[in-house]
């Protein structure tokens, strides 16, 4: 069946539908003296044209979550039980949201809620996942449906697999993280795990181990921090660091404990391992072309229907809710400091100045990527700035960005193992890092 999947016609459909959806994705374009995938560029266009309404389209997509919620809760009806949320929590985190955005949007309220560190921040960033959202759902199935992930993972299989303990289409999510966006990288492994490409202990790993921030935001933070002169160096640590704690962190728990099993939904779809007297580039090719003869504009239209309805309708207000708390707990109250002081520790035997003067930093990543170099532009050693921008990019746990996503997703990881993940990543990296920057710098 494969064999006769190898036609022109399926091999033309291929090579255009790889063309499309590497392109958006994969394919870095110079921009600004940087580089930045065609993705961010399709995005950013579509943010600037939505800009005059995203604020009020925001309002209006989290009032309509809440009031889908409130009939499947009081009169539950059969076409929305697949689609939201209908739990009490659920119900006031939506309330709460549509609190937050009106008090944002009409600049009413205590400033430690509508302020730019808090409030404003998390209503920004939940206008920019609608703009993301819009753009990554309709190109998506370029990427994941086409042939493209099935030639690669076949390639890379004898890689990744005992590296990393994932199949070889990893390495597209891998790629479309570094040049892209971590959350649309999640998006993507959601997507596949929900379609029964990976199982639920392969998704885990992917989703906390490689979605790396993309070149561009690393750039930011460097820029932040005043270390644009030392950024090879920089970004050299991050990608030795990030492969490194892949490889540590697949193999302990709790990632190494999760299910090794596929969605009960669709069972397992990938066919990876190449059959005897068959050349692994041929079957790449044939599993390809079997893919691409069955892509049409079904894939298309329910993948927008699928990343749309969920992201939207579920994920937004957790976004706007949670991250906001927890940027208030972070700017507004010690808790940090208090909590971080065994890390102001750590970092003191290591031998890092200012230790305890940055110790908040290294665990206010769990909430923000950004925050980390926020909290360490004032008077702090050089060297110590590099190993906590370094540190910031690699934690990669991030509730307001990836954490969510995470959460919402059918993988089962848990707030608890979410936040062990992110310790372990952490006190791992470290050590690392300094050693690395003491070496380099």
């Amino acid at each position: 069946m494969k064999e006769k999947s190898v036609t022109t016609k399926n091999i033309i459909k291929f090579i255009i539908y790889t063309i499309i959806g590497a392109g958006v994705f994969l394919i870095p374009i110079p921009k600004d003296g940087s580089f930045t995938p065609g993705i961010t560029i399709i995005t950013d266009l579509v943010k600037f044209i939505l800009q005059p309404i995203l604020n009020y389209l925001l309002l209006f997509i989290m009032c309509l979550s809440l009031i889908f919620s409130l009939i499947g809760k009081f009169f539950k009806p059969n076409f929305l039980k697949e689609v939201i949320s209908v739990s009490w929590a659920a119900i006031i985190t939506k309330i709460i949201t549509i609190v937050i955005v009106v008090m944002v949007l009409f600049k009413i309220g205590p400033d430690f809620i509508i302020s730019s560190d808090t409030g404003a921040n998390m209503v920004s960033l939940a206008t920019s996942l609608i703009s993301i959202v819009i753009t990554i759902s309709f190109f998506i199935p370029f990427l994941t449906d086409s042939g493209i992930m099935e030639f690669l993972g076949v390639l890379t299989r004898k890689i990744v697999k005992p590296l990393f303990k994932v199949p070889g289409r990893a390495s597209v999510d891998l790629i479309a993280s570094w040049f892209g966006a971590s959350n649309a990288a999640v998006i993507l492994t959601k997507e596949q795990y929900d379609k029964g490409y990976y199982t639920n202990r392969e998704a885990g790993i992917i989703m906390t181990n490689f979605s790396l921030v993309s070149v561009p935001f690393c750039i930011l933070v460097a820029e932040t921090l005043g270390l644009v002169s030392y950024f090879p160096k920089f970004y050299f640590i991050i990608c030795v660091v990030g492969i490194l704690l892949a490889f540590i962190l697949t193999r302990i728990h709790p990632l190494s404990k999760l299910p090794n099993t596929y969605n009960v939904k669709t069972g397992k779809q990938i066919e990876e391992e190449v059959p005897e007297n068959i050349s692994r580039f041929k079957w790449a090719l044939m599993v390809a072309c079997e893919r691409a003869e069955k892509f049409g504009f079904k894939n298309i239209k329910d993948g927008t229907i699928s990343v749309i309805g969920n992201m939207y309708l579920e994920l937004l207000p957790i976004v706007v809710t949670w991250g906001t708390i927890s940027l208030i707990l972070v700017m507004y109250t010690p808790l940090f400091k208090w909590i971080s002081y065994p890390m102001g520790i750590y970092l003191n035997i290591l031998g890092v100045e200012d230790a305890f003067a940055v110790a908040p930093a290294t665990l206010a990543g769990f909430i923000d990527m950004f925050i980390p170099a926020l909290l360490s532009t004032g008077d702090i050693a050089l060297k110590t700035k590099f190993i906590i921008g370094v540190l910031s990019l690699v934690q990669i746990i991030y509730l307001t960005e990836v954490g969510t996503i995470i959460l919402k997703s059918e993988v089962s990881i848990n707030l608890k193992e979410l936040i062990i993940i992110f310790l372990e990543r952490t006190i791992i990296a470290i050590p690392i890092i300094v050693l690395l920057t003491n070496l380099l710098l």
